[in-house]
């Protein structure tokens, strides 16, 4: 921008001296505007200011899993499965492939002088809200259902996106949707989450607090919902008390895209657009997605705005954008060429994530194939060549994309004869429209019938779960109404399997699915999620043992729908792992390996701790199988004399390592205070005195995950004092 003005202005004019803080520089530079230029930079779509060298720029930009919506782009798999490779040092590098081919396209972008919407550096993600329950079809977006998983990947991508430049940003991360957010989406314009103080602040918050106070992300948005009877994106609690207040957030809030009309055109909280401006102003809402800050003039006229809001609004948004080096050259950021956006590097750590995303549900001996042992293989099902399939929602462009069967093909080459069939639609009774139901049945029978295993592919994709319809969204898919497959999924998989070919059920899908049938028939099971751009070849490479899996759920897997209580209800009673009271078909936290790893010799440091003091153990890991793999280690903590309500037992660490065959390693976990607070019914959250229980191994401690695994985590009890 510098490049607008003379160099007698550059030394005269604040707002560009490099060595005053941003605040300042921005503070200087909003005294400069008219109260009309001022307006102008409310909404996403902020105009240029070519007096004073300020070009148009376009806020809104997506980057969930991979750079979205503005052409190629490495695509990653979808949020969910970055999250079952419970893995934080691949999320943090996930979130740095992503900013570096950001500030790729925005450099070239810029040089082209194309400053539309998905080409800036200000990308809304990460999504943190808790997955509470698996009909929302949002849910493919989060990290699952536990606040813990949720914050700690959240914090690595954000970290990531954000980079370790001590000034400057390389990217601005979003932590969204703040807060009580997981559906419906029908009526999230509407609807009022009602969220106890205890709920609040024992699920629904944490993830959004780690975000904040330890990632310190630079942007917030907020939900469309109200919570409590307030709109999140005027929410007097969540926004000014918690929000700025508790946590000390130092960034700019964004509203959710047209949620501002939802004041006083859904929720009624207000009469007019005016009105609406006004509120969310006063709140803190400094840019608006959609048009009701167009009428911010209006209202500053009608005396329902100040100018002072405005301008600490403005204020904010500019200090963004001079965190972001737009008004600085920044050699380092400025320097990154086009050349490294959709590199092979990136290709390659893309295919390492979906590696590590992929999660064993079963396995009765069949996997891994041998494909020199293999003379045919039958590829079955609606999304075992569905290249739509592979992104999940908030996409980019890939410049490659590897269906399941095109991984398959890669790998056995022409030593191995494939027969391929749809099988059935994804939803649909037929495929083609003149036919008889179930038209493509008897053609996935003949090809398993004429080879020695069948890989059946089945799931979703975003036209059956996202969001709801609106101007951002082409699908309207919205939230699922049951949990089980759709359409003939099932009656497909169930003909595969009784011609007694060893069958191999594979979901693609964002959510948790009802696979009680499958689990009981079929030979082995594989949540491949929404793999990414690259999915079809991790698959396939786990199929055929080029490498040992270790994903692990991050939701949980109910056996039917009638498991889940009112989709309405936000209370968390009998909601996720923490809280259920039922038996799981398959737990948070569980997945199946090639290989196997004993746990032993758990020490803790102390037996006794103070009350906000940190907790140290040490465990022995030794894989005991045949092949080398990769363990995730999960630690589990309970409280064993609260004086109020608390979850069964809540993850508190968690690491993912290597070990070869026969190798042992000690690892060493530190258990936060936080992870031993109660929260009673007030919302308020500290450590009483008692004692607790740390569970330490593969997997939960809860009796389904040991019939599943044949292991119990080992367990050691500490005193609070």
């Amino acid at each position: 921008m510098a490049a607008f003005l003379g160099k007698e202005r550059i030394k005269l004019e604040k707002y560009l001296d490099k060595t005053l803080s941003f605040e300042e520089r921005a503070k200087d530079l909003v005294s400069r505007m008219t109260l009309d230029e001022k307006a102008s930079q409310l909404t996403y779509h902020s105009a240029a200011v070519e007096r004073l060298g300020i070009p148009a720029y376009n806020w809104w930009n997506e980057a969930l899993h991979g750079v979205a919506r503005a052409g190629t782009a490495t695509v990653f798999p979808q949020a969910i499965g970055l999250a079952a490779m419970f893995d934080r040092e691949q999320m943090h590098k996930v979130g740095e492939v992503i900013s570096t081919e950001g500030r790729a396209k925005y450099n070239a972008y810029t040089s082209e002088e194309d400053r539309d919407i998905y080409k800036g550096l200000t990308f809304w993600s990460p999504n943190v809200n808790i997955f509470r329950d698996p009909r929302w079809g949002r849910g493919q977006e989060t990290y699952g259902e536990d606040p813990y998983l949720t914050g700690r990947l959240g914090v690595e991508f954000i970290e990531g996106i954000q980079g370790e430049d001590p000034k400057y940003l390389k990217a601005a991360a979003c932590a969204k949707h703040f807060a009580v957010h997981s559906g419906p989406e029908r009526l999230r314009h509407e609807f009022n989450a009602e969220v106890s103080p205890k709920d609040l602040w024992e699920t629904y918050l944490p993830a959004f607090e780690a975000c904040v106070t330890e990632a310190k992300v630079e942007a917030v948005m907020g939900a469309y919902n109200r919570t409590n009877g307030e709109p999140c994106c005027a929410s007097k609690l969540l926004m000014e008390d918690i929000l700025r207040g508790k946590w000390g957030f130092q960034g700019h809030y964004v509203s959710d895209c047209w949620a501002l009309l939802d004041f006083h055109e859904h929720h009624k909280v207000t009469k007019t657009a005016e009105e609406s401006a006004a509120l969310a102003l006063e709140r803190g809402c400094d840019v608006n997605c959609g048009v009701v800050y167009m009428q911010a003039l209006t209202a500053v006229e009608q005396g329902k705005v100040s100018e002072e809001l405005i301008d600490r609004a403005v204020i904010r948004l500019m200090t963004t954008r001079m965190r972001l080096g737009m008004f600085d050259q920044v050699e380092s950021f400025d320097s990154i060429p086009y050349s490294a956006n959709d590199c092979e590097e990136h290709r390659q750590i893309n295919r390492e994530t979906a590696r590590k995303s992929m999660t064993l549900l079963k396995n009765d001996g069949l996997l891994p194939l041998s494909a020199e042992k293999l003379r045919s293989i039958a590829v079955i099902g609606p999304n075992a060549d569905d290249r739509s399939m592979l992104p999940g929602n908030y996409h980019g462009t890939a410049s490659e994309y590897i269906t399941p069967l095109d991984g398959i093909r890669r790998f056995v080459g022409d030593s191995v004869r494939i027969y391929y069939s749809e099988g059935c639609h994804k939803f649909k009774d037929r495929t083609e429209g003149l036919a008889f139901p179930d038209d493509r049945i008897s053609e996935a029978v003949i090809a398993a019938k004429e080879s020695d295993v069948a890989v059946v592919v089945l799931g979703l994709d975003e036209t059956m779960e996202g969001e709801e319809f609106d101007q951002g969204n082409a699908y309207g898919s919205g939230d699922r109404e049951n949990i089980g497959l759709p359409g003939r999924q099932l009656q497909l998989l169930q003909a595969v399997q009784a011609t007694g070919t060893p069958t191999v059920a594979v979901l693609c899908a964002g959510s948790a699915v009802e696979l009680c049938w499958a689990q009981d028939h079929v030979d082995a099971i594989i949540d491949a999620w929404y793999p990414g751009s690259q999915g079809g070849l991790a698959l396939a490479e786990l199929l055929f043992g080029a490498y040992s899996p270790a994903g692990r759920l991050p939701v949980t897997f109910y056996r039917d729908t009638a498991d889940l209580p009112d989709f309405l209800d936000y209370s968390m009673e009998n909601r996720t792992y923490r809280y259920f009271q039922g038996e799981a078909l398959y737990p948070f936290g569980y997945g199946l390996s090639y290989t196997s790893f004993a746990y032993s010799d758990l020490k803790l440091n102390k037996e006794e701790l103070s009350a906000g003091e940190s907790l140290f153990a040490e465990v022995t890991v030794t894989n005991t199988g045949a092949r080398d793999g990769d363990e995730v280690l999960e630690c589990y903590l309970r409280d064993e004399e609260a004086s109020v309500s608390t979850p069964k037992w809540s993850l508190c660490g968690f690491q993912r390592f290597h070990l070869k065959a026969g190798e042992s390693r000690r690892i060493q976990l530190e258990i936060k205070a936080e992870s031993m607070r109660i929260v009673d019914e007030q919302g308020e959250r500290y450590v009483e005195p008692g004692s607790f229980t740390l569970f330490v191994g593969g997997s939960q401690p809860d009796e389904r995950s040991v019939l599943l695994l044949g292991k119990r985590p080992l367990s050691a009890g500490f005193r609070v004092k």
